[in-house]
């Protein structure tokens, strides 16, 4: 807090000095009152909060009460992630459309359909007359994640009935949102390349006849050229990253704020201020910034016992950011595997191999198989532990030649179906307002006058 003067620098450090004596709460209370924090059981199983028929995360089976580990399963309205991907790769073409489809209307398009639903979405990619210019333009931010949430709600202003919250009207904002957030993402990244980095502004027009992924690859490149192959994998990418079931903390956030009869802007801002979080969305960028100081501290990276030293060194918060966290490793639900992981490293492979960055992606794939051997030893913590889709997507997005400062808000472009897919079921089907209970510990007090104080 540099740019402060004394006074209120003085200040401020005095007041959150005070807060620390005088409002910690005492860990003992959470126990004390059975208190679920992070809405999370005492196995580590999630608290059944909703029902949804959007997605299914399953990451363990209940045998005998007790929470077993299995191999994960992602399943996109019933469908296996791995077999959606396999199905629209195997016939040569790009699945994100359909996967957009897929989760919105609850089943997969038949050839007309998914035509006339890509149509419908390139006819919204554009933004209204002076909107970058007025709302993107002007207040650059250094970070894309929140000129992208302020962008979203800009676009209540733009919207001619933004508070009809009637199934056809939200479907209609639904889609305008998943065909214009690449294009917010796109130009608040072009923005901030400019006044941040000093770099010449190049702002590119979607182009017809390109999907999603395409587009974005053509918006985000000063030259607008792509591959067919990165524009696959960015496809891909994208797939596996548009849903992960009503419980993760982005979708709740959308569904909480939609069971508050809130407009699609204000809940769709909240999922990407939630998104943007490093124990969330931004804990892609996180594993890149972890993985550069395992880098520069470790000599030999083929010599597992110098990682696994700087890996403990990692978790007793000696190294890195000091979070003692092991980015890209552990999930709240997935325990033997995270199948995004499992199918976004076997493309990283292959990938890493022809970009000459094979030995970044072993040293990765040895920090994924050492960290649970160190985190035992440790920390004394036996908890099955595997490497989430984190671990790999940083990675990809490196060999692709995007720049870290889009790797969270690709996410957001990907999640933002699965935020409004979420939003549309808690319209249709919440009914309730979202309000859990949080119990006061504090002893009542008398209040003082000032004089007396």
């Amino acid at each position: 807090m540099d740019f402060l003067n004394r006074e209120t620098h003085d200040f401020i450090m005095s007041v959150c000095d005070a807060y620390a004596r005088y409002n910690r709460i005492d860990p003992e209370h959470y126990a004390n009152y059975r208190v679920k924090r992070g809405l999370r059981n005492a196995d580590g199983t999630g608290v059944l909060a909703g029902i949804t028929k959007i997605g299914s995360v399953q990451g363990y089976v209940m045998q005998d009460g007790e929470r077993e580990p299995a191999d994960g399963r992602l399943y996109y309205r019933g469908i296996d992630i791995a077999d959606l991907i396999e199905g629209f790769s195997g016939e040569g073409r790009l699945g994100f459309e359909e996967t957009c489809y897929l989760l919105l209307f609850g089943h997969l398009p038949a050839s007309a359909q998914l035509e006339a639903f890509s149509a419908l979405l390139e006819e919204a990619r554009t933004l209204p007359d002076h909107f970058t210019e007025d709302m993107i333009f002007k207040a650059p931010s250094p970070d894309v994640m929140n000129k992208l949430a302020r962008a979203i709600l800009a676009l209540y202003s733009y919207d001619p009935e933004p508070e009809n919250r009637e199934l056809p009207n939200v479907m209609r904002q639904s889609l305008e949102l998943i065909a214009r957030v690449p294009l917010l993402v796109a130009h608040a990244y072009s923005v901030k390349r400019h006044y941040y980095d000093h770099e010449s502004l190049v702002v590119h027009h979607p182009k017809k006849g390109l999907s999603i992924a395409e587009n974005f690859l053509h918006g985000v490149r000063p030259d607008g050229q792509f591959s067919p192959e990165e524009a696959r994998l960015l496809d891909i990418c994208m797939v596996l990253h548009a849903e992960h079931g009503g419980g993760n903390n982005s979708a709740f956030a959308c569904r909480v704020l939609t069971s508050s009869g809130t407009d699609t802007y204000a809940a769709l801002s909240a999922a990407v201020g939630s998104l943007k979080g490093p124990r969330h969305g931004g804990a892609n960028a996180k594993v890149m910034e972890m993985f550069s100081h395992i880098r520069a501290g470790v000599k030999d990276w083929k010599d597992d016992d110098e990682v696994a030293a700087f890996l403990t060194r990692l978790i007793r918060r000696e190294a890195g950011d000091g979070s003692g966290l092991v980015y890209g490793m552990g999930h709240a639900v997935y325990t033997i595997s995270d199948p995004r992981a499992v199918i976004l490293k076997r493309f990283a492979k292959k990938l890493a191999a022809k970009s000459g960055m094979l030995e970044e992606f072993l040293l990765m794939e040895a920090v994924e198989r050492i960290t649970p051997r160190v985190f035992a030893e440790t920390k004394g913590d036996t908890k099955v532990i595997s490497a989430n889709v984190d671990m790999y997507s940083g990675l990809v997005y490196q060999m692709l030649d995007i720049p870290e400062a889009l790797y969270t808000p690709i996410f957001a472009i990907a999640r933002t179906v699965g935020w409004c897919a979420h939003r549309v079921e808690e319209l249709v089907s919440g009914g309730r307002i979202i309000r859990p209970a949080y119990r006061s510990v504090v002893s009542r007090k008398p209040y003082v006058p000032l004089k007396e104080r």
